[in-house]
């Protein structure tokens, strides 16, 4: 038998290090290596040997396909995010800034699982009259749903083995500790020790498992990276804590696609679904205005109406602004170049603000012939015309270029009364008149701005 040796872990960020120091070398904390004692290898000379059971290789044609079984959340936006519902067995983290409704629509959820689902709600921050209060307050119809107080992981799931719920939401794994680890709760070796037994438990029992996660002033999930790994889906709660309205978006998702967006309005009663966000998302104007151009983005499978603002203003400072939000800020400055150099339109003394209307965060090149033509309409204080719509990506050679379900687009902006689109030329459909709209195909920079 081999002797059994010791090795050395941080108890803050879980690295394993061969001796003893005060500083962890990854993580920089002082004072936070612990010995580990390790289990004495059974083979001599440490030849692995492996177990008596050895998992078979098969080809790929073998394994059999099954559609993956779903049922619904009863809160339609969230199964659109979610790629259609519910997964047994899967693990969602819903991270978020502080009071954006992380909670609420948890709650809303499982008080609409609960009618005829078993579930449970886990709290590790807040008590049972506080969650009592929130239910109340939110007038909903819960008697059903059970209500647990704890932090230990271990507790968590035992309680979970014997009710055996359907869905299961922990509030929030920065609470919750293992009894494994001798570190505080929140630290690294905790969460992801936390996050993998309630993982596997997830795995073995078909149960899903929602938790809420805390996120740093950067707007990361705080934690280990692994924690992202680890779970089957990721969504993040965005919104301007001054604005009703509120999206989830999903950056991980093993059973559905990414691409999609659920937009939520906060209200007295809690999150309510907005089903036609174009409207919340295109501002109300008395007369036309300048710096104003209406664009159809496009998140996952549904188009949307929006309106992208630009102001333009003389710079006083050696280094003029460059201001964007909810739009990429180095593609706004790559942007502006093509202006200069395309349409010859100084703007090297000139601060540029860009905004996305509604709090919506737009990642498509789609917008990008809308953003030069908010900028110039700005700079020479002279509106578009408010019936007109524009999307359309541009390249650094200052042509224009496709963008994906023009069709699309151009349907839904005719739904919503516009009446003429400059559009990429190649996007132009074979048959125009089936649209509803005036059509009007661009090429090039220069090409759209004689036509506007």
């Amino acid at each position: 038998m081999a002797k059994a040796s010791a090795q050395y872990q941080c108890r803050e960020c879980g690295a394993l290090h061969p001796k003893w120091s005060g500083q962890c070398p990854d993580c920089k904390s002082w004072n936070s290596i612990d010995e580990v004692p390790v289990a004495a290898s059974a083979a001599g000379g440490g030849n692995w040997h492996g177990t008596d059971t050895v998992a078979s290789v098969i080809r790929l044609a073998e394994v059999e396909g099954r559609d993956t079984p779903r049922f619904p959340s009863r809160i339609d936006e969230l199964d659109r995010v979610l790629g259609g519902g519910l997964v047994q067995g899967s693990v969602i983290l819903l991270g978020g800034d502080p009071g954006i409704g992380k909670s609420t629509l948890l709650l809303q959820c499982l008080s609409a699982i609960s009618d005829g689902r078993e579930a449970l709600y886990v709290t590790g921050e807040e008590s049972l009259q506080q969650v009592s209060l929130r239910a109340q307050r939110l007038k909903l119809d819960c008697d059903d749903l059970k209500l647990l107080s704890a932090t230990c992981v271990e507790d968590i799931i035992a309680q979970a083995q014997k009710l055996t719920p359907a869905v299961m939401v922990v509030d929030s794994i920065q609470t919750i500790f293992s009894n494994n680890q001798p570190s505080a709760p929140g630290s690294v070796s905790q969460l992801r020790e936390s996050c993998a037994l309630l993982v596997r438990f997830a795995k073995q029992s078909g149960i899903t498992i929602f938790l809420v996660g805390h996120v740093t002033k950067e707007g990361q999930l705080a934690g280990p990276r692994v924690l992202e790994h680890m779970v089957d889906t990721v969504l993040y709660f965005e919104g301007d804590g001054d604005t009703r309205f509120r999206l989830i978006r999903a950056v991980k998702n093993r059973f559905g696609a990414v691409n999609e967006l659920g937009i939520f309005a906060m209200t007295d009663l809690g999150l309510k679904p907005v089903g036609n966000p174009s409207a919340i998302f295109l501002a109300q104007h008395e007369q036309p205005v300048a710096g104003s151009v209406v664009m159809v983005s496009r998140e996952g499978t549904r188009p949307f109406l929006v309106e992208i603002q630009a102001l333009v203003s003389e710079s006083h400072g050696p280094n003029p602004r460059r201001l964007s939000v909810g739009l990429d800020s180095s593609r706004l400055a790559m942007l502006i170049a093509i202006l200069q150099r395309h349409a010859s339109v100084a703007l090297y003394d000139q601060d540029v603000f860009v905004n996305a209307v509604g709090g919506v965060r737009i990642g498509e090149t789609g917008a990008d012939l809308a953003i030069l033509l908010a900028i110039l309409s700005s700079l020479r204080d002279r509106p578009l015309d408010p019936g007109c719509l524009v999307f359309g990506e541009v390249g650094l050679s200052g042509e224009v270029r496709p963008v994906a379900n023009g069709e699309e687009r151009l349907r839904e902006a005719a739904k919503h009364g516009f009446s003429r689109a400059v559009i990429p030329r190649a996007n132009l459909p074979k048959r125009q008149a089936d649209v509803g709209l005036e059509l009007v195909g661009v090429s090039h920079l220069a090409d759209t701005l004689d036509v506007i």
